[in-house]
């Protein structure tokens, strides 16, 4: 698997796009707000830059990806006002891998820019967006370029599948089952690439700079723990029954592994300071329900129905499509996905009904060094 030629969300605007399927990482988002709000207050506080550079990386395409960036502009336009300093120029970079869908986000941005002048109560200054398609785990930008670098659910996608990985079998991601030298090889290309990524930020970031980043990640030391592992095994369940029935090859499943690494804190912190460019200023943990509607359900204290399992599942399932179609039809074909995801959707509502299933994100703010 290329990862750089198949690694993207589904485009476009379709029942199946990452555009309506992208609520789980809109709550995260909504949870790690304070944590930005400071960074972006202590930034601008202590440089008040006249050009402010703004990098998300990682930005996927729909409402997701301009949300954040409107944030932290209200935010410097508040303290602009408060300070009574002219508002700077704004600089929006939004990087991706090439196949992202930048033309969704493109067409947005005329309504998007005058959606945000509309909500300011003075005018804000001129701000500029554009795309960067390329692999964060390379340089992006030119040097001293950024002073704010954020990402929100992609550090966790790795560069490549990890070597040396084919004895996996009959899963497509760790695993309770996984042999140890496939948990090993997850666990170096993450210390590689995060380590890559960190060195290429540390020349591109101003000193005093500021990063955000979000992994979907987990709380245990366990790399195979079900609260980082578990969504995948269901998947990799369904896969293995249609091997059993004949739909798929066995040699097919046994290929196929997700470029994907879900990181404890420790371990997140461990590379930072190793890399040894950022100082530690936050690292928080949140979880959020695998059906992020159930949260709302619960404060409208709807009750847990066989229809509202259905729909949790049925959401569930869309996001993980939404995610993961373009890997699964690079590899198996488009023929299976209909039935693959029908599958995994009835597996879903087994294991919702029995358990609360939830994702852990790991959300660390770091500031660059002089």
């Amino acid at each position: 698997m290329n990862v750089s030629q198949v690694l993207h969300m589904n485009g476009g605007v379709g029942e199946a796009s990452y555009s309506n399927n992208s609520f789980v990482q809109q709550h995260v988002i909504s949870l790690t707000k304070s944590i930005r709000e400071e960074a972006i207050t202590s930034l601008y506080c202590s440089t008040s830059p006249r050009t402010l550079a703004i990098a998300d990386l990682g930005c996927s395409s729909g409402p997701n990806t301009l949300l954040v960036v409107s944030e932290f502009i209200k935010v410097v336009e508040k303290l602009c006002r408060a300070s009574n300093h002219e508002s700077p120029e704004y600089m929006i970079f939004l990087n991706d891998l090439s196949g992202n869908d930048f033309n969704n986000i493109f067409r947005s941005l005329d309504s998007f820019k005058e959606k945000l002048r509309g909500e300011m109560e003075h005018e804000m200054g001129p701000c500029y967006i554009s795309g960067v398609p390329g692999s964060f785990y390379g340089r992006v930008f030119p040097k001293q370029s950024l002073h704010l670098v954020h990402s929100s659910y992609s550090l966790m996608w790795l560069s490549k599948v990890p070597e040396n990985v084919n004895n996996n079998k009959g899963n497509i991601y760790m695993s309770s089952t996984s042999p140890a030298n496939v948990l090993t090889a997850y666990y170096n290309q993450f210390q590689r690439d995060f380590s890559k990524f960190l060195k290429c930020r540390a020349v591109e970031v101003v000193e005093g700079g500021r990063m955000i980043l979000t992994f979907l990640g987990r709380k245990s030391n366990n790399m195979c723990s079900k609260e980082c592992c578990y969504i995948w095994e269901l998947m990799a369940m369904a896969l293995n029954d249609m091997v059993l029935e004949g739909i798929i090859k066995e040699e097919q499943l046994d290929t196929f592994n997700i470029p994907q690494y879900t990181p404890s804190p420790s371990e997140v912190k461990l590379e930072v300071l190793k890399e040894g460019s950022f100082n530690v200023d936050q690292l928080e943990v949140s979880e959020v329900n695998w059906n992020v509607l159930d949260e709302w359900n619960a404060l409208a204290c709807e009750s847990h129905s066989s229809e509202s399992l259905n729909d949790g599942a049925y959401n569930v399932t869309q996001c993980m499509r939404a995610v993961s179609e373009p890997m699964l039809i690079n590899h198996f074909g488009e023929s299976i996905i209909e039935d693959l995801f029908d599958r995994y959707q009835e597996i879903l509502i087994d294991r919702m009904s029995k358990e609360k299933t939830k994702f852990v994100n790991v959300t660390i703010s770091l500031t660059r060094k002089p």
